[in-house]
């Protein structure tokens, strides 16, 4: 208990707390007027609005993807098993940088979007997919385990008893399902609202248009310190209502399917 209690302190507690007791130092009011401004504001909207839409993207998909890992037998399996995990093997400044080659728009796929008129890198659309690839193994991974364990026979029944696909999906699978990908779902929003390495390279960083909350810090670690632990904290604080939020949502659900 004693070296996990150290350990947690030096390496997560002793930075938020001078993170925290540096943005003190400028007062309520100077926390405001930074969190206020409107390229902050402008930034924190944005960052919230792409990762909402990125987690539900990966919550469907990433669902799929873990369905046909458990319940279906392929050729090559074991690749595409390995290939979710790749984002977190990557470096997050390679992945960017490999996005952005591919969308822009002169890039492998970004120049057939761009005779349609639509481009993917350094707008929001490139924000979005960024988020996408490096957060999508959150909500693989933490669904998988829990389609491994929950039975066949429970669908089985369902459709004896005359369920069609979608009810039983509704009423038999998802309730089983909904703790873990709410977990996933909130580990993954928290972790997209401060991505940074895979952003800076496809968003672009243009004020009010394409310029996320992360991109923000590291422009005013250039000239104000307080102000960007400022925006830091908020961040921190951000994540953190999240995932107590989930936590509780989680504990809920699961003490009402142990009920049942």
């Amino acid at each position: 208990m004693g070296i996990t209690v150290f350990s947690l302190s030096l390496l997560v507690v002793l930075p938020f707390a001078m993170m925290a007791y540096t943005t003190t130092q400028m007062g309520w009011t100077g926390f405001w007027e930074t969190i206020s401004q409107p390229q902050v504001t402008a930034a924190i909207k944005l960052s919230l609005w792409m990762s909402f839409l990125a987690m539900l993207t990966n919550m469907v998909f990433g669902t799929l993807v873990a369905w046909v890992l458990v319940r279906y037998e392929f050729w090559g399996k074991s690749l595409i098993n390995a290939l979710v995990d790749l984002p977190f093997a990557l470096p997050t400044a390679v992945t960017g940088i490999s996005l952005a080659t591919l969308y822009a728009p002169n890039g492998l796929i970004g120049q057939w979007f761009d005779k349609f008129g639509i481009q993917v890198a350094f707008t929001p659309i490139g924000i979005w997919l960024a988020l996408v690839v490096v957060s999508f193994p959150f909500i693989v991974r933490a669904v998988q385990p829990v389609l491994a364990e929950l039975s066949v026979e429970f669908e089985e029944a369902a459709a004896v008893l005359g369920a069609n696909r979608f009810t039983t999906f509704r009423k038999v699978i998802l309730p089983e399902l909904l703790p873990a990908l709410l977990m996933g779902a909130g580990m993954m929003f928290a972790r997209a609202t401060g991505e940074y390495g895979s952003v800076i390279f496809i968003a672009g960083n243009i004020p009010m248009q394409s310029e996320i909350l992360p991109l923000i810090i590291s422009k005013l670690e250039q000239f104000d310190v307080q102000g960007a632990s400022a925006v830091a904290l908020f961040m921190l604080l951000i994540s953190f209502v999240i995932l107590l939020t989930i936590n509780i949502v989680q504990w809920k659900l699961s003490r009402r399917v142990g009920a049942r």
